[in-house]
């Protein structure tokens, strides 16, 4: 046989697929649904169920926000802990990447995973690559693109009705993805993406009934963010700063600050808010721009509102589980950790939140996952807040956005619950391992420094084993990372330290940067 009638007959040709987001779709879609919730109910909670998990680590948001975000195609490997779902053994995982991961970041996450070797966990792993780094193309579409690689995908999913896709983000193209898949997917159905959008956000907060910033949603050009800015200031006089944002930033890229100028005696805000806009006014990504900012404001809508300040004030998360039935868990809390700009940009994350206030901080977030159940949502996604301390100590939560997707906080709570076995009770703001024990932990996805470019990600292994700071599971205690492969062409990677006391974690924090740092 010559090799092009082998590549003829190793190639299955896809069958005719309906057109991305035909009403033919979209009905396929919904049938393909109706499998999660049998799966959610009998397949996912038991451990040798036989199942086959599509991981797909895509960013499918705006792709000159997403190509501000230094070693952004890295980002596919925070996902990697759910390599971890191999613990369970008839498990298969098939995870798809732009670029191939090197070997040995896969072996590290094998080494993880408790009582599985990793000789029997790699062959129920498929690891595939689109081979195209590009940062402008989600890695989706880079799939759709490809379709002996979607065929391949397929061919590798013994039976269709115990898989199913689970994704960073859920939109059209993933919609599209599943049903060529013929998979169901986990996730919300893109048709209610609005809903996580920053004017959506504000829509349900209001549902809710909880507290949020004064302010105005589904705006669209810059005149009207004068306008809004210019009411703002009307309703509070002592106003210092109000936020614009896009309707689809990602981890702050998409906002900017505005700095109200001073408003003469007797004038009307809104002439001199337009005679210093521009002085005034400030994109948190500075490669942005005002001119491309409002571009991308135009094309996706966004919102204005005040900036919340307080003499102590913080910036809190509520991460929660809508399951298929409807049901609401709320799974963490955390305190975020964030920088650049007037704190716009997430870093990290403490776990729990402060205990003085992450049962309340919980309460705020069932009452609007409630409500985003009841419009049908589904699957992992976390809500941000800001908590200012009030006279009286109590705190008061301020819902800010949602994250209708996986996000900073997912990878380092879903790694740790993978290695104790543990839950998070809402209850009481606390974390206990199976064996009852309580760990915490201080998480960054930006450690960065232009002393670390050139390490590779056995040098960091190597570092790390020299200097007792790896991970252990006899004491459930020490450092996992992640964002290796951004190590050594960016610097930058992530860290999640494990440690039986908050002080515990940090320090294992701060030893690690001390560590890389010599």
């Amino acid at each position: 046989m010559s090799s092009s009638q082998f590549l003829k007959r190793s190639f299955v040709a896809p069958s005719v697929s309906p057109e991305p987001g035909s009403p033919e779709e979209k009905n396929i879609f919904l049938e393909l649904q109706k499998s999660i919730v049998r799966q959610y109910e009998e397949i996912f909670p038991d451990r040798h169920a036989a199942r086959t998990v599509v991981i797909l680590p895509s960013f499918s948001a705006d792709a000159d926000i997403l190509a501000k975000i230094k070693g952004i195609t890295h980002y596919e490997e925070r996902t990697l802990c759910l390599l971890m779902l191999l613990r369970m053994p008839r498990t298969r995982v098939i995870y798809i990447t732009s670029s191939p991961v090197p070997e040995s970041i896969v072996d590290y996450y094998l080494h993880l995973l408790p009582g599985i070797t990793p000789h029997h966990a790699r062959e129920r792993l498929t690891m595939l690559s689109c081979h195209d780094p590009s940062p402008t193309t989600p890695l989706t579409q880079k799939i759709l693109d490809r379709p002996r690689l979607l065929d391949r995908i397929k061919r590798l999913i013994p039976d269709p009705s115990s898989a199913h896709l689970t994704a960073f983000m859920v939109t059209n193209l993933e919609r599209t993805l599943a049903v060529r898949l013929g998979i169901p997917l986990f996730g919300t159905d893109p048709d209610l993406y609005y809903e996580g959008t920053k004017s959506g956000c504000r829509k349900t907060f209001r549902a809710a009934g909880v507290p949020f910033p004064d302010g105005f949603e589904d705006q669209h050009s810059r005149d009207e963010v004068i306008e809004k800015l210019a009411e703002l200031k009307r309703r509070q006089p002592k106003l210092r700063k109000a936020v614009v944002k896009v309707n689809e930033g990602f981890s702050g890229d998409g906002n900017a600050i505005f700095r109200y100028p001073e408003i003469p005696t007797g004038h009307d805000p809104e002439q001199t808010i337009r005679e210093k806009f521009s002085e005034q006014f400030k994109t948190v990504a500075a490669s942005l721009g005002e001119e491309v900012f409002f571009e991308k404001f135009g094309e996706m809508g966004g919102i204005v509102e005040t900036f919340l300040d307080g003499e102590t004030i913080t910036s809190p998360s509520v991460q929660c589980v809508i399951a298929p039935s409807g049901k609401v868990e709320i799974v963490s809390t955390h305190d975020q950790i964030l920088g650049g700009p007037d704190n716009q940009i997430y870093l990290g994350a403490a776990f729990p939140a402060d205990a003085r206030y992450n049962v309340s901080l919980a309460e705020e977030g069932r009452k609007i996952a409630e409500v985003l159940a009841a419009k049908g949502a589904m699957g992992r996604f976390a809500i941000d807040f800001l908590s200012v301390l009030q006279p009286d100590e109590t705190w008061r939560h301020h819902a800010i956005e949602i994250n209708l997707r996986k996000g900073g906080t997912t990878h380092p709570l879903l790694t740790l619950q993978f290695l104790t076995d543990g839950k998070y009770d809402a209850a009481t703001g606390q974390y206990h391992t199976a064996n009852g024990n309580k760990r915490f932990y201080f998480a960054s996805d930006n450690v960065v420094s232009e002393a670390y470019k050139g390490l590779t990600p056995e040098d960091l292994l190597d570092i790390a084993m020299f200097h007792d700071i790896m991970y252990d599971g006899a004491t459930q205690e020490g450092v996992m990372f992640h964002l290796v492969g951004a190590l050594s062409e960016y610097g930058k990677l992530g860290l999640v330290c494990v440690g039986a006391s908050p002080e515990r974690a940090k320090d294992f924090y701060d030893r690690t940067i001390e560590v890389l740092d010599l």
